[in-house]
């Protein structure tokens, strides 16, 4: 069955459809991570975007619960080169047909991407449709006009949990760590747990009052969707915390951290997304590569009035602030994703948080 992609500003690209039929629009952009693929797709940060993903084979490993980033895929719709007809791990448990049809999600192969990630490159993100019903350029492109107008940007409050939930038991209280979860990963989730944290889940809008009432050592405010209707009242409520508790912001959890600091955000012309972003410590000459998903990056200039906070990391590509830290507010930020380097092991960034919190 024939499918076709097409952008906001005309351009098309025809393929073939996979996953479920129907359409799909939102905000097109690119990942170009070699592997991942159900990770990427199972992050609550790409809600409602059309992913593409620029690496040319995807499927060849299958699917297994293990890779899912949440409880299920939130990704509107998929873009790829070509689809393994077959796949090989011995941790798969199904195809990423199977994946894509249990999840609901509109997919399109046999589309050229390293074309469409040139055009996004060079242009930059935009919105789009992917379509398998048959619909055509100018039906699509208007459905595009009239969701410009006003895009969906309400994923949080189906995406985090809906009461306060206490993940496992063996925790140590004196390692309490409250999570406000805006769309949080599991690998985070599995790294707190490593180091024998007390991980306590709680909705988006949890009152100050309500959290504070759990006695964390620490608070984290999650990665999820950076442009969502519910962050202004995110940013009130960490206000009010700042400074009483340590807390780490990872990635739109850092966004918001810096708002509630008076700084500001603004979108990228092409977002990081991918795992092999380099950043480095100024004054320094060791470097990290990095994973990140974001489309938007803190604005430096508004920060300067703010003595009491330091950048601590830069990307190295194109200098954007990669992580903010102050001892007087006992706060740690973070644009990159601390993933865990291997099994069971626990990212740095965590552990610097741990220290905040015994201190």
């Amino acid at each position: 069955m024939t499918a076709i992609l097409v952008l906001e500003d005309g351009a098309t690209f025809k393929g073939l459809s996979c996953g479920v039929k129907g359409e799909a629009i939102g905000t097109v952009f690119i990942n170009t991570a070699v592997v991942g693929y159900q990770g990427i797709m199972t992050d609550p940060a790409n809600a409602g975007k059309i992913l593409v993903l620029t690496y040319p084979l995807i499927g060849n490993y299958g699917v297994s619960r293990w890779f899912n980033e949440s409880k299920r895929p939130w990704i509107a719709g998929v873009v790829i080169k070509e689809k393994s007809k077959v796949y090989s791990n011995w941790q798969a448990e199904g195809s990423l047909d199977d994946f894509l049809r249990d999840g609901k999600v509109v997919a399109i192969s046999d589309v050229d991407t390293r074309t469409l990630a040139v055009k996004i490159r060079d242009d930059g993100e935009m919105f789009g449709a992917i379509s398998s019903d048959g619909a055509d350029k100018d039906a699509l492109l208007k459905k595009l006009r009239d969701y410009r107008n006003q895009p969906r940007r309400d994923f949080v409050r189906e995406i985090s949990v809906k009461r306060p939930t206490r993940l496992g038991k063996g925790g140590s209280a004196g390692r309490r760590v409250v999570v406000l979860d805006l769309g949080v990963c599991n690998n985070f989730i599995r790294q707190l747990k490593t180091l024998g944290c007390d991980v306590v889940l709680v909705p988006y809008d949890t009152t100050t009052k309500e959290i504070l009432r759990l006695k964390p050592k620490g608070i984290i405010v999650s990665n999820g969707p950076e442009e969502d209707e519910v962050i202004p009242g995110v940013v009130s409520r960490v206000k009010e915390l700042m400074g009483k508790v340590p807390m780490l912001g990872i990635s739109a959890g850092h966004e918001v951290l810096a708002l509630a600091l008076g700084g500001e955000v603004s979108r990228m012309k092409v977002g990081h997304h991918g795992v092999n972003y380099p950043v480095i410590s100024p004054g320094s000459n060791k470097g990290e590569i990095t994973v990140q998903n974001h489309s938007f990056v803190v604005d430096e200039r508004s920060l300067k009035g703010r003595g009491d906070v330091e950048i601590t990391k830069r990307n190295v590509n194109d200098n954007s602030i990669e992580e903010i830290f102050s001892p007087k507010l006992k706060l740690l930020s973070v644009q990159y994703y601390p993933v865990s380097p291997g099994f069971d092991e626990v990212n740095e960034t965590f552990r610097r948080f741990l220290k905040m919190m015994e201190v």
